[in-house]
């Protein structure tokens, strides 16, 4: 018989499991969902964190196969009428989903238990009207199959993150939506989308995959060895739990704040019930060295290194001093990127200036020194080369826009676009990328230009199968625009 004390909290299972056995997930899974009470019907969703997959590059970014072959047979075994059983995403900076499901070794997982992928790039995106208070749009758009399914499973990798602290259970729904929509916010309000994006997701079943989690970054972590499974039924209540496993006090994590305080679920351990075999204070023991990487860029690149950066005030009242969730957290993100291609690439790297926000006085150069003012909210004035330059904020603040007017955020036009750009101004001091956020992959190509670096997109362990995925995944769209 349940305790008085416990009625109505969340459950959260912490369950031990040390490798990546797909047979003794699907037990835990089949233990949890037991447990949980969940049953998976009608049309299932499962959602894992592929934002990116490469075996060499990206090997520790994204839910692993064997994690993803686990909850699919337990799903199999243990549901009742499954109408259909998928697995869909749309991964990160602009990269074909269908490169980093390849990667990631999902085909055959899906072949293997008749499940199909929805590849949320290729998808139709459709409007969902926000009723929560605080959000930040009346409506939002998402990929068609999240708002069809029945049952909806998150299977986040949990990581550490350079612009929210974390990334579980909430973090994982920014891959619901197409890169279209996806950088909407993704600036001062990127916690505040966050939460606005639980509002699109049915009831379902949690799954973290905690047996390797994360440190330091979102794309290129360091691995950490944890050995666990975390099930659970409600997103806050799960990232509460994920919070405290990795020394974080769950206020700290602001989309997880936010989300609580709109009614999403708990954010404080006395509210959920703590199940499973694996002790909160001894996984606890265990990440007492887990690392994070919440850092200014003006603190974590400075000279005499090649790359430093001046930072300067941002226009929201929310956030006036850093924009965690824009340009610099893209910027140090790229450059890591470049670093998981060469590990010298700071010392090879011709020196760049990296200017961002509101900022004010001379920039005091090095002679050899470039200049890349970044995003929409950057001004500054002042003299390059004895020549008078004023850098503009164009800001327009996303939320007063209707979010049916976006802008294209097509990987080949971003490609090209800042390709030619770099080769217009190739003998100016400065380029301005205008944006808001000026994404990651854009950040890898001007910096590839004006520090003399190589750049990873033409790396021939990249450059064909992206390039392959791309045009896959434009004949589907267009399919899709007319028969899906």
């Amino acid at each position: 018989m349940e305790p008085a004390g416990y009625r109505g909290r969340h459950k959260v299972l912490i369950m031990k499991c040390p490798e990546y056995d797909p047979a003794a997930i699907s037990r835990i899974i089949r233990r949890g969902m037991d447990i949980l009470g969940a049953k998976p019907s009608g049309k299932v969703l499962a959602k894992p964190n592929a934002v990116l997959a490469h075996a060499d590059v990206f090997p520790h970014a994204f839910t692993r196969k064997e994690f993803l072959e686990g909850v699919l047979s337990a799903v199999r075994d243990c549901g009742t009428v499954i109408e259909e059983l998928a697995v869909g995403e749309r991964s990160g900076i602009t990269i074909p989903t269908r490169f980093s499901f390849r990667n990631a070794g999902y085909p055959e997982v899906l072949r293997k238990n008749r499940a199909r992928a929805y590849y949320f790039d290729e998808c139709r995106q459709v409007p969902l009207r926000l009723t929560k208070k605080g959000s930040l749009h009346k409506v939002i758009f998402v990929a068609k199959p999240v708002l069809d399914c029945d049952f909806f499973i998150n299977l986040p990798k949990l990581k550490a993150h350079p612009w929210t602290r974390m990334t579980a259970a909430l973090k994982n729904l920014i891959g619901i939506q197409d890169d279209r929509h996806r950088l909407i916010d993704h600036n001062s309000f990127l916690e505040h989308k966050i939460a606005d994006l639980q509002e699109a997701i049915p009831p379902g079943l949690i799954a973290v995959d905690a047996i390797i989690a994360g440190q330091k970054m979102m794309l290129t972590p360091t691995p950490f060895h944890i050995g666990a499974v975390v099930l659970g039924l409600n997103a806050c209540a799960v990232d509460t739990v994920c919070s405290h496993m990795i020394h974080l006090r769950s206020d700290d994590v602001v989309h997880l704040r936010l989300a609580s305080e709109r009614g999403h679920g708990p954010r404080r351990l006395e509210e959920i019930e703590l199940l499973g075999d694996y002790p909160l204070e001894e996984v606890r023991e265990k990440t007492k060295g887990f690392q994070f990487c919440m850092e200014r860029i003006d603190r974590y690149f400075t000279p005499p290194a090649n790359l430093s950066c001046t930072v300067g005030s941002f226009p929201e009242e929310c956030s006036r001093e850093y924009c965690w969730g824009g340009c610099p957290g893209a910027l140090q993100e790229a450059m890591h990127i470049f670093r998981g291609y060469d590990p010298d690439v700071d010392n090879k790297m011709k020196k760049v200036r990296f200017v961002v926000g509101n900022v004010r006085g001379p920039l005091d150069l090095q002679p050899d020194e470039r200049v890349l003012f970044a995003g929409d909210c950057t001004a500054w004035e002042g003299f390059l080369d004895g020549s008078k330059v004023t850098i503009q904020s164009t800001y327009k603040r996303n939320a007063e826009e209707e979010v049916t007017e976006t802008k294209s955020n097509d990987m080949l036009l971003k490609l090209t676009g800042a390709l030619w750009h770099c080769f217009r101004r190739r003998s100016s001091r400065f380029l301005h990328v205008k944006g808001c956020p000026v994404s990651v992959a854009q950040h890898v190509s001007y910096l590839s230009s004006l520090g003399k670096i190589g750049n990873p997109n033409f790396d021939r362990r990249m450059v064909l199968p992206v390039t392959l995925a791309y045009w896959q995944m434009r004949a589907h769209r267009l399919w899709n625009r007319f028969f899906g």
